[in-house]
Protein backbone atom coordinates (compact mmCIF):
# COMPACT_ATOMS: atom_id res chain seq x y z
CA UNK A 1 0.00 0.00 0.00
CA UNK A 2 1.65 3.21 -1.16
CA UNK A 3 1.06 6.75 0.01
CA UNK A 4 -0.37 7.50 -3.45
CA UNK A 5 -2.79 4.57 -3.24
CA UNK A 6 -3.66 4.20 0.45
CA UNK A 7 -6.83 2.21 -0.29
CA UNK A 8 -5.14 -0.33 -2.56
CA UNK A 9 -7.02 -3.63 -2.45
CA UNK A 10 -9.97 -2.21 -0.54
CA UNK A 11 -13.55 -2.15 -1.82
CA UNK A 12 -15.72 0.96 -1.72
CA UNK A 13 -19.43 0.90 -2.47
CA UNK A 14 -20.96 4.31 -3.18
CA UNK A 15 -24.71 4.66 -3.63
CA UNK A 16 -26.04 7.34 -5.95
CA UNK A 17 -22.69 7.46 -7.73
CA UNK A 18 -23.49 7.75 -11.43
CA UNK A 19 -23.40 11.55 -11.30
CA UNK A 20 -22.83 14.55 -9.05
CA UNK A 21 -21.36 14.21 -5.57
CA UNK A 22 -21.49 10.42 -5.59
CA UNK A 23 -19.51 10.12 -8.80
CA UNK A 24 -16.96 12.60 -7.46
CA UNK A 25 -16.56 10.48 -4.32
CA UNK A 26 -16.22 7.29 -6.36
CA UNK A 27 -13.54 8.98 -8.46
CA UNK A 28 -11.61 10.14 -5.38
CA UNK A 29 -11.66 6.67 -3.84
CA UNK A 30 -10.60 5.03 -7.12
CA UNK A 31 -7.76 7.55 -7.40
CA UNK A 32 -6.64 6.36 -3.95
CA UNK A 33 -6.55 2.76 -5.18
CA UNK A 34 -9.91 1.38 -4.06
CA UNK A 35 -11.99 -0.94 -6.19
CA UNK A 36 -15.43 0.63 -6.55
CA UNK A 37 -19.03 -0.47 -6.90
CA UNK A 38 -21.11 2.24 -8.54
CA UNK A 39 -24.84 2.48 -8.02
CA UNK A 40 -27.45 4.83 -9.37
CA UNK A 41 -29.59 5.89 -12.28
CA UNK A 42 -28.73 6.98 -15.79
CA UNK A 43 -28.73 5.86 -19.41
CA UNK A 44 -27.13 2.41 -19.62
CA UNK A 45 -24.43 3.42 -22.09
CA UNK A 46 -23.44 6.51 -20.10
CA UNK A 47 -23.14 4.44 -16.93
CA UNK A 48 -21.05 1.83 -18.73
CA UNK A 49 -18.80 4.52 -20.21
CA UNK A 50 -18.27 5.94 -16.72
CA UNK A 51 -17.50 2.51 -15.31
CA UNK A 52 -14.95 1.77 -18.02
CA UNK A 53 -13.34 5.21 -17.71
CA UNK A 54 -12.83 4.93 -13.95
CA UNK A 55 -11.35 1.45 -14.27
CA UNK A 56 -8.99 2.41 -17.09
CA UNK A 57 -7.83 5.71 -15.59
CA UNK A 58 -7.14 4.38 -12.10
CA UNK A 59 -6.21 0.74 -12.68
CA UNK A 60 -8.88 -0.60 -10.35
CA UNK A 61 -11.90 -2.83 -10.75
CA UNK A 62 -15.15 -0.94 -11.11
CA UNK A 63 -18.52 -2.67 -10.99
CA UNK A 64 -22.02 -1.27 -11.36
CA UNK A 65 -25.17 -2.32 -9.55
CA UNK A 66 -28.51 -0.83 -10.54
CA UNK A 67 -30.21 -1.63 -7.22
CA UNK A 68 -33.24 0.54 -6.48
CA UNK A 69 -32.54 2.26 -3.15
CA UNK A 70 -36.24 2.27 -2.31
CA UNK A 71 -36.31 -1.55 -2.25
CA UNK A 72 -34.79 -3.31 0.79
CA UNK A 73 -34.49 -6.61 -1.10
CA UNK A 74 -32.51 -4.95 -3.90
CA UNK A 75 -30.21 -3.27 -1.37
CA UNK A 76 -29.54 -6.58 0.37
CA UNK A 77 -28.70 -8.27 -2.93
CA UNK A 78 -26.39 -5.39 -3.94
CA UNK A 79 -24.33 -5.71 -0.75
CA UNK A 80 -24.23 -9.51 -0.97
CA UNK A 81 -23.15 -9.40 -4.62
CA UNK A 82 -20.37 -6.91 -3.90
CA UNK A 83 -18.98 -9.01 -1.05
CA UNK A 84 -19.27 -12.20 -3.10
CA UNK A 85 -17.40 -10.68 -6.04
CA UNK A 86 -14.65 -8.87 -4.14
CA UNK A 87 -14.48 -10.92 -0.94
CA UNK A 88 -14.69 -7.84 1.28
CA UNK A 89 -16.34 -4.47 1.86
CA UNK A 90 -14.19 -1.77 3.44
CA UNK A 91 -15.87 1.53 2.62
CA UNK A 92 -19.58 2.29 2.39
CA UNK A 93 -20.72 5.72 1.27
CA UNK A 94 -24.45 6.38 1.45
CA UNK A 95 -25.06 9.18 -1.02
CA UNK A 96 -28.27 8.30 -2.87
CA UNK A 97 -30.89 11.01 -2.50
CA UNK A 98 -33.88 12.70 -4.05
CA UNK A 99 -35.65 15.97 -3.32
CA UNK A 100 -39.04 17.62 -3.64
CA UNK A 101 -39.96 21.18 -2.73
CA UNK A 102 -43.50 22.07 -1.66
CA UNK A 103 -45.42 23.55 1.31
CA UNK A 104 -46.11 20.84 3.86
CA UNK A 105 -49.89 21.07 3.49
CA UNK A 106 -49.47 20.50 -0.25
CA UNK A 107 -46.64 17.96 -0.02
CA UNK A 108 -47.50 14.79 -1.97
CA UNK A 109 -47.60 11.81 0.37
CA UNK A 110 -45.94 9.60 -2.23
CA UNK A 111 -43.03 12.06 -2.46
CA UNK A 112 -42.66 12.09 1.32
CA UNK A 113 -42.54 8.29 1.41
CA UNK A 114 -40.03 8.11 -1.46
CA UNK A 115 -37.69 10.70 0.06
CA UNK A 116 -37.69 9.01 3.47
CA UNK A 117 -37.11 5.62 1.83
CA UNK A 118 -34.19 6.67 -0.36
CA UNK A 119 -32.58 9.37 1.77
CA UNK A 120 -32.84 7.64 5.16
CA UNK A 121 -34.14 4.08 5.20
CA UNK A 122 -31.80 2.95 2.41
CA UNK A 123 -28.81 3.88 4.60
CA UNK A 124 -30.18 1.74 7.42
CA UNK A 125 -30.37 -1.22 5.05
CA UNK A 126 -26.93 -0.75 3.46
CA UNK A 127 -25.31 -0.38 6.88
CA UNK A 128 -27.02 -3.38 8.46
CA UNK A 129 -25.94 -5.61 5.57
CA UNK A 130 -22.40 -4.19 5.34
CA UNK A 131 -21.50 -4.37 9.03
CA UNK A 132 -21.08 -8.16 9.33
CA UNK A 133 -18.33 -8.11 6.67
CA UNK A 134 -16.66 -5.10 8.26
CA UNK A 135 -16.74 -6.79 11.66
CA UNK A 136 -15.16 -9.94 10.23
CA UNK A 137 -12.40 -7.84 8.64
CA UNK A 138 -11.85 -5.80 11.78
CA UNK A 139 -12.07 -2.65 9.70
CA UNK A 140 -14.68 -0.44 8.11
CA UNK A 141 -15.45 3.12 7.11
CA UNK A 142 -19.03 4.33 6.72
CA UNK A 143 -19.70 7.83 5.48
CA UNK A 144 -23.24 9.14 5.12
CA UNK A 145 -23.65 12.11 2.83
CA UNK A 146 -26.14 14.22 4.75
CA UNK A 147 -26.59 17.95 4.15
CA UNK A 148 -26.54 21.25 5.96
CA UNK A 149 -30.21 20.31 6.32
CA UNK A 150 -29.13 17.65 8.81
CA UNK A 151 -28.24 20.59 11.09
CA UNK A 152 -30.72 23.33 10.18
CA UNK A 153 -34.04 23.57 8.34
CA UNK A 154 -35.43 25.45 5.36
CA UNK A 155 -39.07 25.95 4.45
CA UNK A 156 -40.80 23.77 1.86
CA UNK A 157 -38.37 20.85 2.31
CA UNK A 158 -40.05 18.93 5.12
CA UNK A 159 -39.27 15.41 3.89
CA UNK A 160 -35.66 16.16 2.97
CA UNK A 161 -34.93 17.95 6.25
CA UNK A 162 -36.57 15.19 8.26
CA UNK A 163 -34.60 12.50 6.42
CA UNK A 164 -31.27 14.30 6.79
CA UNK A 165 -31.82 14.92 10.50
CA UNK A 166 -32.55 11.20 10.71
CA UNK A 167 -29.25 10.43 8.97
CA UNK A 168 -27.44 12.46 11.65
CA UNK A 169 -29.03 10.35 14.39
CA UNK A 170 -28.37 7.09 12.56
CA UNK A 171 -24.72 8.06 12.08
CA UNK A 172 -24.19 8.67 15.78
CA UNK A 173 -25.95 5.47 16.83
CA UNK A 174 -23.97 3.27 14.44
CA UNK A 175 -20.71 4.91 15.53
CA UNK A 176 -21.40 4.10 19.18
CA UNK A 177 -22.36 0.50 18.44
CA UNK A 178 -19.14 -0.33 16.54
CA UNK A 179 -16.70 2.03 18.25
CA UNK A 180 -14.49 -0.78 19.59
CA UNK A 181 -14.31 -2.69 16.30
CA UNK A 182 -12.15 -0.37 14.19
CA UNK A 183 -15.22 0.77 12.26
CA UNK A 184 -16.09 4.44 12.01
CA UNK A 185 -19.32 6.06 10.93
CA UNK A 186 -19.52 9.75 10.10
CA UNK A 187 -21.75 12.12 8.17
CA UNK A 188 -20.67 14.98 5.93
CA UNK A 189 -23.07 17.89 5.54
CA UNK A 190 -22.56 19.81 2.30
CA UNK A 191 -24.17 23.12 1.64
CA UNK A 192 -25.36 23.84 -1.86
CA UNK A 193 -23.30 21.99 -4.45
CA UNK A 194 -24.18 22.71 -8.08
CA UNK A 195 -25.25 19.20 -9.02
CA UNK A 196 -28.19 17.99 -11.13
CA UNK A 197 -30.21 17.57 -7.91
CA UNK A 198 -29.67 21.20 -6.91
CA UNK A 199 -30.25 22.48 -10.43
CA UNK A 200 -33.60 20.69 -10.47
CA UNK A 201 -34.60 22.40 -7.20
CA UNK A 202 -34.17 25.90 -8.63
CA UNK A 203 -37.37 26.07 -10.73
CA UNK A 204 -39.36 24.23 -8.02
CA UNK A 205 -38.20 26.69 -5.38
CA UNK A 206 -38.93 29.62 -7.69
CA UNK A 207 -42.52 28.44 -8.09
CA UNK A 208 -42.95 27.71 -4.37
CA UNK A 209 -41.68 31.18 -3.40
CA UNK A 210 -43.10 33.12 -6.34
CA UNK A 211 -39.71 34.54 -7.40
CA UNK A 212 -37.39 34.21 -10.39
CA UNK A 213 -34.81 31.46 -10.77
CA UNK A 214 -31.98 34.01 -10.60
CA UNK A 215 -33.40 35.27 -7.31
CA UNK A 216 -33.50 31.69 -6.00
CA UNK A 217 -29.76 31.28 -6.63
CA UNK A 218 -28.77 34.70 -5.31
CA UNK A 219 -31.22 35.24 -2.46
CA UNK A 220 -32.19 31.72 -1.37
CA UNK A 221 -29.48 29.17 -2.12
CA UNK A 222 -26.28 31.17 -1.74
CA UNK A 223 -27.79 33.62 0.74
CA UNK A 224 -27.40 30.85 3.32
CA UNK A 225 -23.68 30.42 2.62
CA UNK A 226 -21.58 33.35 3.84
CA UNK A 227 -18.91 32.50 1.27
CA UNK A 228 -21.52 33.16 -1.47
CA UNK A 229 -20.03 30.24 -3.39
CA UNK A 230 -21.32 26.79 -4.22
CA UNK A 231 -19.39 24.00 -2.51
CA UNK A 232 -17.56 21.97 -5.17
CA UNK A 233 -17.97 18.25 -5.76
CA UNK A 234 -14.20 17.90 -5.46
CA UNK A 235 -14.20 19.46 -1.98
CA UNK A 236 -16.84 17.04 -0.71
CA UNK A 237 -15.07 14.08 -2.33
CA UNK A 238 -11.74 14.99 -0.71
CA UNK A 239 -13.45 15.29 2.68
CA UNK A 240 -14.99 11.83 2.32
CA UNK A 241 -11.68 10.37 1.16
CA UNK A 242 -9.99 11.75 4.30
CA UNK A 243 -12.65 10.23 6.57
CA UNK A 244 -12.05 6.84 4.94
CA UNK A 245 -8.32 6.93 5.63
CA UNK A 246 -6.13 5.83 8.52
CA UNK A 247 -5.65 9.45 9.59
CA UNK A 248 -9.35 9.68 10.51
CA UNK A 249 -9.45 6.59 12.74
CA UNK A 250 -10.41 8.65 15.80
CA UNK A 251 -13.18 10.57 14.05
CA UNK A 252 -16.47 8.75 14.49
CA UNK A 253 -20.05 9.72 15.24
CA UNK A 254 -19.33 13.15 13.81
CA UNK A 255 -21.79 15.18 11.75
CA UNK A 256 -19.42 17.45 9.88
CA UNK A 257 -20.41 20.59 7.97
CA UNK A 258 -18.82 21.57 4.65
CA UNK A 259 -21.15 24.41 3.76
CA UNK A 260 -19.36 27.74 3.48
CA UNK A 261 -20.30 28.80 7.01
CA UNK A 262 -24.06 28.27 6.62
CA UNK A 263 -24.57 26.70 10.04
CA UNK A 264 -22.30 29.19 11.82
CA UNK A 265 -25.14 31.71 11.97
Amino acid sequence: MSSLHPFHGQLALVTGSTSGIGLGIAEALATAGAHVVLNGLGPAQEVEDTRQRLAAQHGVEVAYDSADMSRPDAIEQMIKSAIHRFGRLDILVNNAGIQHVAPIDEFPVAKWDAILAINLTAAFHTIRHALPAMKRQGFGRIVNVASAHALVASPFKSAYVAAKHGIAGLTKTVALEVAEQNITCNAVCPGYVLTPLVQKQIPDTARARGISEDEVVRNVLLAAQPTRKFVSVEEVAAFVRFLCGAEAASITGAVLPIEGGWTAH
